[in-house]
């Protein structure tokens, strides 16, 4: 059998494991004990489940949240040679069977899937025939209520790992506050013993951090503008609303600077192109919603900008996190404006209904179905927000009674349909104000961010319970501190 160093060499073609890498792998792989790993976004953290899927007889499951990421990370591997499949609602009824078959008989070494697959009877009695070695858990924060992507299925892991029969366990993230880490280890059943937290800070010394106050669009556009004019190469502008990226967009335009566009209105096709250009480098800067980014593996990213606040500080330091993988100097800028929070404060109401309107949306739903189906979101729209388009309340609680297995099918493709009741997590006032004030919390934490005198690695790595980071030298604020001294 290879070892790991072989391995990686062969498939990975690096000659040497990066931070933890090569501990994380020897404690899965020789000492067969369950890990926790806090690593920052595009430090190497699937190499430390794909190595030990190549030296294990059995086969390794990996969770993940995300259709497009998993897709990627399995297109990714199968260049590499290695035998990678993964099932989800996209994958035919014959694919996915035929998938399936493949990994139960050895042949498929790793199997990405969602948790929600976990739901399906076929599924679950097919698996458990299967010889499994590993469990991997991407995007582990998602395990968490108290994270910034709470799923609740992925608070049944405990649950699935007893379906496979417990296999060696490991969780991964980029992003876990101390509470969301401790709601980790618990979810998946386990004691404190039973587990390694492995965390490597917030260790990307390359990163400039940068906040800069803009009070209104003339400041915006001109800070913009001076990162595009002085950083040369691959940049994402983050923008919080469509309508003011198409705004920049257009003066970006007016002023000549080249740049593609991503959010969520485009078609599926176009948002590809789009994702292709620029990771082949056909297309240097994109000026994109959140939705852009995952699943992006393009080391020479030089600059992140968020022209708009963000909702926490666990997605703009995910976002940030895509910038410099290759080591070499990056900025990574927040262009705060008052304003903005009133926006971000809006998003967080519309995505926290209370329980009278999860209430009133299931009876709708079960009352009026095919109303529902074959008219659409303007149906639920008009009886639930009056035709008010700027509420999205609609969509949060379509999502949740989704996630929360209360429906299946969607309405788009007029199939929904109600397969549960409503969850006490969906009717509890108590439990749904608490999640509102939780989030109000995530959004003061980067108004905190921006207005800090210590060092913003500093600030970052004492929100996610990482409290011995030294100053970094390298963002704006240490830059003031050296000029005082």
């Amino acid at each position: 059998m290879k070892t790991a160093l072989e391995i990686l060499k062969h498939y990975y073609k690096h000659d040497s494991f990066r931070g933890s890498q090569e501990e994380i792998i020897n404690r899965i792989t020789n000492d067969k004990k369950h890990s926790l790993v806090l690593m920052p976004t595009g430090a190497g953290k699937s190499i430390c489940y794909q190595i030990p899927a190549l030296m294990f007889n059995g086969g390794t499951i990996v969770i993940s949240p995300l259709i497009a990421l998993m897709q990627d990370q399995v297109d990714a591997l199968k260049r590499k040679n290695i035998p990678a499949e993964f099932i989800n609602s996209t994958v035919k009824p014959d694919q996915r069977e035929r998938r399936l078959n493949s990994f139960v008989e050895g042949k498929t070494k790793l199997l990405y899937v969602t948790p929600e697959r976990f739901r399906k009877k076929e599924f679950i009695e097919k698996i458990k025939t299967a010889k499994i070695d590993l469990l991997a858990i991407d995007e582990a924060h998602c395990i968490s209520e108290w994270g910034h992507d709470f799923r609740p299925d992925y608070s049944r892991i405990a649950e699935f790992r007893g379906l496979i029969g417990n296999p060696l366990t490991i969780v991964l993230t980029a992003t876990a506050t101390l509470n969301v880490q401790k709601d980790i280890v618990n979810k998946l059943g386990l004691q404190k013993s039973e587990i390694k937290i492995f965390h490597e800070g917030i260790n990307r010394p390359n990163l400039r951090l940068e906040a800069v106050d803009v009070f209104d669009e003339k400041a915006t556009f001109q800070a913009i503008t001076n990162v595009l004019d002085n950083y040369k190469g691959s940049g994402i502008i983050y923008f919080s609303l469509i309508k003011k990226l198409e705004y920049y967009s257009q003066k970006l335009r007016d002023k000549g600077y080249r740049h593609g566009i991503y959010h969520g209105k485009l078609d599926s096709q176009r948002r590809k192109q789009i994702q292709r250009d620029f990771l082949s480098g056909k297309q240097d800067v994109i000026l994109a919603t959140n939705a852009f980014g995952m699943g992006i593996d393009k080391a020479d990213i030089r600059f992140v900008i968020h022209a708009e606040v963000p909702s926490s500080i666990e997605s703009y330091y995910q976002e940030i996190g895509r910038a410099g993988r290759d080591g070499k100097d990056s900025l990574c800028m927040l262009l705060y404006n008052q304003d903005d929070l009133y926006t971000q404060m809006e998003f967080i109401k519309w995505a926290n209904p209370d329980a009278n309107y999860y209430s009133r949306m299931y009876d709708l739903l079960k009352n009026n179905m095919e109303a529902a189906n074959s008219i659409g979101f303007d149906y639920l729209r008009e009886e639930m927000s009056f035709k008010d388009k700027s509420d999205f309340r609609v969509k949060t609680v379509l999502s949740m009674l989704d996630r929360y297995g209360v429906t299946e099918g969607d309405i788009e493709n007029k199939n929904l349909k109600i397969i549960n009741e409503l969850p006490h997590e969906l009717q509890s006032e108590e439990l749904l104000k608490e999640k509102l004030l939780n989030d109000n919390k995530k959004l003061l934490s980067v108004v905190n961010y921006y207005k800090t005198e210590n060092c913003r690695r500093i600030y970052i790595s004492n929100y996610f319970g990482f409290y011995d980071e030294k100053k970094c030298g390298n963002c704006d604020i240490c830059d003031l501190i050296e000029d005082d001294e």
